[in-house]
């Protein structure tokens, strides 16, 4: 088709299809239309024909009918929905896709800054005064090579057009890749109002987008100088259109809106919710109960002096292999949106966090977001935690409790966001658990680590006869019948439920749930104060804010803008089970919050603190070697028996503390 007819072609089409969009447009101050493709293959098989061939030549021709509408000069013209033909893979684009409209989708890797470009530039010849025009396509600022007058080199600049322009490297989404492949990655460009600041953030690195645009050549430089014959791929993109969500940005449609409100009138509906969560694994309803209340959140509360308390509920899963932690993960982070999963092995900090990369394109460094940054506002699932190093799990504690990942590397200071719920798994330190040693002492993690989950659910496979029967004949049949697996809430229908959460639910605590955690609270600190030694210290103030985020999320599930005394009391029994598995001192038979964030009970710290006292004591009356035996006298009478003293002593010996010059006796360092 000629450009004269393209362009009338194009101005039927606005003026009886898209003429009230163009006033709005204009209306608002905007640089571009979104076309859709579809209403013009309908309307214009060849027009569309056109566009999909020979792109650049069709898009010029849309927006000069444009002019036809008095729109000013830099107005563009931008393609929506176009056909499965024309999706394809980055993996699969080659030489012969050069020049053509093709459509792809992908997770933003990294975004450079946005920067100007030079478009077209004017220049004087000195000897005629005549003015050339050169369009900037190339890399490489083109002058003119002579004048029409006989004139070579040296022409004035007068001057030049400049649009803003971005470079993102896009990468394949994982769920695309098969086998051991490894993602490939391709460069977009980006220009004009497509780097808008209401654009950008929907381009930031770890959101997943669908790029329409045209595949180009760019030629490589040598060290040399010369040109190679190998050419870099790019995308110059026409249009972006963001797919993956935050629960904020999910649209709900009325008939979707009644189903959630019947749901929530349902006096059944904890149970259903719960039963929906990882159907897949038998039991584990406290678990389910607290990962329904995890999703659902608590609200973020900002006070005036600026300081901000998490509305996000941390879990933590430790159990025997096989008990199903890895499945229930999986089934979070597929249905929640912006979830990543990741694997404790094939994780490090700056994987986690964030890094510091090499810009090639801009000749500088450039920030490159970790699992944690890139699932900000949405769930990371992070699978065997017990493997990750001991400086990469340190780089989790601001991540956590501060909600914001720090980097100070190369020329790089910047802290970027990261307000995400982390639901972790991990494995005892022997693979299973002893029964007969304190849990929080077989957790192979920082007790700072671990002191920052609001929940940890101990998952015990014990045989039992009943249980295994109820266990077997569940999976037994799941395998014989893989689509009987049905729950009464979809999955499709509870991320909606939790989008309409997030947007509209935000419940304040009641006078009567404020009485109930209270009385919860001070009841615990006041039963740990008895007996002699060291007190043991029930619970903390971090458990005291864990109990409101999971009462607030426990009023969110009913749709409720009041939080209850029977959802304070909901919270109280979560809380409690897990205190119960992981925070009981069986000697005090007390529960001791100190197991937890320190590994060593109160009842064991009253022990260590009484030796140290002993051997002070003793130095001064027999000087520096003490006797050993002379140490478990003295213990006796202070009714510490002889295996918790050798133990004692072993700890000090391995702190530095004392020192074993023989056999029967030791010093003080």
């Amino acid at each position: 088709m000629e450009a004269q007819q393209q362009i009338e072609k194009f101005q039927e089409i606005l003026e009886n299809h898209y003429q009230k969009e163009i006033h709005n447009v204009i209306n608002k101050g905007k640089k571009s239309i979104v076309l859709d493709f579809k209403l013009l293959a309908e309307i214009e098989p060849d027009l569309a024909e056109d566009l999909l061939d020979t792109p650049e030549d069709t898009i010029r021709s849309a927006e000069l009918s444009l002019e036809h509408f008095d729109i000013k000069k830099d107005f563009r013209v931008r393609f929506k929905n176009l056909p499965k033909t024309q999706e394809i893979t980055i993996k699969d684009i080659r030489s012969e896709h050069l020049d053509k409209f093709l459509t792809f989708i992908g997770i933003v890797r990294q975004a450079s800054d946005i920067r100007p470009q030079v478009v077209s530039a004017r220049f004087e010849c000195p000897s005629c005064g005549n003015v050339i025009s050169i369009l900037q396509i190339d890399t490489k600022f083109k002058e003119p090579m002579r004048c029409s007058c006989g004139r070579r080199g040296k022409f004035r600049l007068l001057n030049k057009d400049l649009v803003d322009a971005q470079r993102l490297i896009v990468e394949e989404a994982p769920e695309d890749l098969q086998g051991g492949e490894q993602p490939k990655r391709l460069a977009v460009f980006l220009k004009e109002d497509l780097v808008e600041p209401i654009m950008e953030k929907k381009t930031t690195p770890g959101s997943k987008i669908r790029v329409n645009g045209v595949i180009k050549e760019v030629p490589v430089m040598l060290k040399s100088g010369a040109q190679s014959i190998r050419y870099d791929l790019i995308a110059e993109s026409n249009y972006i259109e963001p797919l993956e969500q935050t629960f904020e940005d999910i649209d709900i449609d009325e008939k979707e809106m009644e189903e959630i409100e019947k749901l929530a009138k349902d006096p059944k509906v904890y149970e259903k919710l719960i039963n929906s969560i990882a159907p897949s694994i038998y039991g584990h309803e406290k678990v389910k109960e607290a990962i329904l209340l995890q999703i659902m959140g608590a609200v973020k509360k900002i006070r005036e002096d600026g300081t901000r308390s998490r509305g996000d509920i941390h879990v933590l899963l430790v159990g025997d292999p096989g008990s199903g932690k890895s499945q229930i993960l999986k089934f979070v982070s597929k249905a929640a949106p912006k979830a990543r999963y990741v694997s404790g092995k094939g994780a490090t900090s700056a994987g986690l966090t964030a890094s510091v990369v090499r810009d090639e394109f801009l000749r500088g460094w450039a920030l490159e977001a970790g699992a944690i940054v890139l699932s900000n506002h949405g769930i990371a699932c992070l699978d065997e935690l017990d493997k990750l190093s001991t400086e990469d799990s340190s780089a989790l504690h601001e991540g956590m409790e501060q909600q914001t990942i720090s980097i100070s590397k190369a020329n790089i200071q910047a802290t970027l966001r990261s307000e995400t719920t982390i639901l972790a798994a991990a494995n005892p330190k022997l693979g299973r658990f002893d029964p007969y040693q304190p849990i929080a002492s077989q957790i192979d993690m920082p007790p700072t680590l671990i002191n920052r989950f609001d929940l940890i659910f101990v998952i015990r496979d014990i045989p039992n006869k009943e249980l295994d029967d109820k266990i077997a004949k569940h999976v037994l049949r799941l395998q014989q019948e893989p689509t009987s697996l049905e729950t009464e809430v979809p999955v499709k229908l509870l991320k909606k439920y939790v989008a309409y959460v997030k947007q509209k639910i935000y419940p304040i605590l009641t006078d009567e749930a404020i009485n109930e955690i209270k009385k919860f609270y001070i009841g615990l600190r006041s039963s740990g104060q008895t007996g002699e030694g060291i007190k043991p210290i029930p619970i903390s103030a971090r458990q005291l804010e864990a109990l409101v985020r999971l009462a607030e999320a426990s009023a969110r599930v009913r749709l409720s803008d009041k939080v209850t005394k029977k959802d304070a009391k909901r919270a109280i029994d979560l809380l409690k089970y897990c205190l119960m598995q992981v925070g009981y001192d069986y000697e005090t038979k007390q529960i001791d919050i100190d197991i937890i964030s320190t590994g060593i009970p109160a009842s064991e710290r009253s022990r260590i603190y009484v030796i140290r006292d002993i051997i002070t004591q003793l130095e001064k009356k027999v000087g520096q070697r003490i006797p050993i035996t002379e140490i478990l006298e003295e213990a006796k009478t202070k009714n510490i028996n002889e295996s918790q003293v050798e133990e004692i002593l072993e700890r000090l010996r391995r702190e530095g503390e004392i020192f074993q010059p023989n056999r029967d006796t030791i010093s003080k360092v």
